[in-house]
C-alpha cells in the first residue's frame, strides 16, 4: 500500500488521500494533443488508489488501449487550504517530487469525443507512480525546476516548470477554490511537450534536477 516518503525512502507523517491534476498547463503540450489552450486550468482528480511508488516496477493495463507516460512537477501540501490565497499556498507546500500521470490514451480520445469525464482513463488503479517528496525549504523554487523522462535511454520528455501557463502557487489557489486540499493531498502540475506509450519491458530514467532515479514497466 502507498504511502508517502520523502526522497531518500524515509516515511513522511502525511495521510494519503486525493491528487488533484491540471490538464493542459504547457503550450508545446497542448500543440501536440492538437487541443485549444483553454481560459482556465482544466482540473481533475485521481483518487488515492491511483497512488503507487515509481521506485517499484510500474504495472499498464494491457487490455484498454495505449498507455501514455505525462511526466509531471508533483507538489506535497502540508496544511489545510480552502479560498487560498499565493501566500498561503507558499506556507503550505510541505514538498516538491516527480510524478508520472498515465493516461489510458484511447479511452481519453473516445470520451473528449463523447464530452465525457476522463477519470476513467486517468484515475486507474496505479496511474500515479510518484517519487518521494523534497522538503520545500531545500528544494529551491519549484518554478524553476527541470523535468525529463527518459525511456529506454531515449529522452522522451523534457522540459521546465518555468514554462507553465498556469504558474503553481496561482494555480493551487485557484484549485482551493473548488476543493479542499488538506495536508497529505498532493497537486499535480502539468507536463510538457512528448508525450508517448509505454510497454511492457520499457526501462524509464525520471530527473527532476540533478535528482534521478530510474524504474521499470511489466
Amino acid at each position: 500500500m502507498y504511502q508517502h516518503r520523502n526522497w531518500q525512502g524515509a516515511l513522511l507523517d502525511f495521510p494519503v488521500s486525493k491528487v488533484v491534476c491540471v490538464g493542459s498547463n504547457y503550450r508545446n503540450h497542448i500543440k501536440e494533443m492538437g487541443s485549444a489552450t483553454p481560459s482556465e486550468p482544466v482540473l481533475f482528480i485521481k483518487p488515492e488508489t491511483a497512488l503507487c511508488d515509481i521506485h517499484q516496477p510500474i504495472v499498464i493495463p494491457t487490455d484498454r488501449g495505449e498507455v501514455h507516460h505525462e511526466v509531471e512537477l508533483a507538489i506535497l501540501i502540508g496544511a489545510p487550504l480552502k479560498q487560498a490565497n499565493e501566500q498561503q499556498v507558499a506556507q503550505a507546500i510541505a514538498g516538491v517530487g516527480v510524478a508520472l500521470d498515465l493516461t489510458l490514451r484511447d479511452l481519453q480520445a473516445q470520451f473528449k469525443k463523447a464530452g465525457q469525464p476522463w477519470e476513467k482513463a486517468k484515475g486507474f488503479d496505479g496511474a500515479c507512480p510518484i517519487s518521494g517528496f523534497i522538503p520545500a525549504a531545500e528544494f529551491g523554487d519549484p518554478q524553476q525546476a527541470d523535468l525529463t523522462l527518459t525511456v529506454n535511454d531515449q529522452v522522451r520528455q523534457t522540459g521546465n516548470t518555468r514554462d507553465m501557463i498556469h504558474p503553481i502557487l496561482p494555480l493551487i489557489a485557484y484549485m482551493s477554490r473548488f476543493f479542499t486540499l488538506r495536508p497529505g493531498d498532493i497537486v499535480l502540475t502539468g507536463t510538457p511537450e512528448g508525450v508517448a506509450a509505454l510497454k511492457p519491458g520499457d526501462a524509464l530514467t525520471v530527473s527532476l534536477n540533478q535528482h534521478q532515479l530510474s524504474t521499470r514497466i511489466i
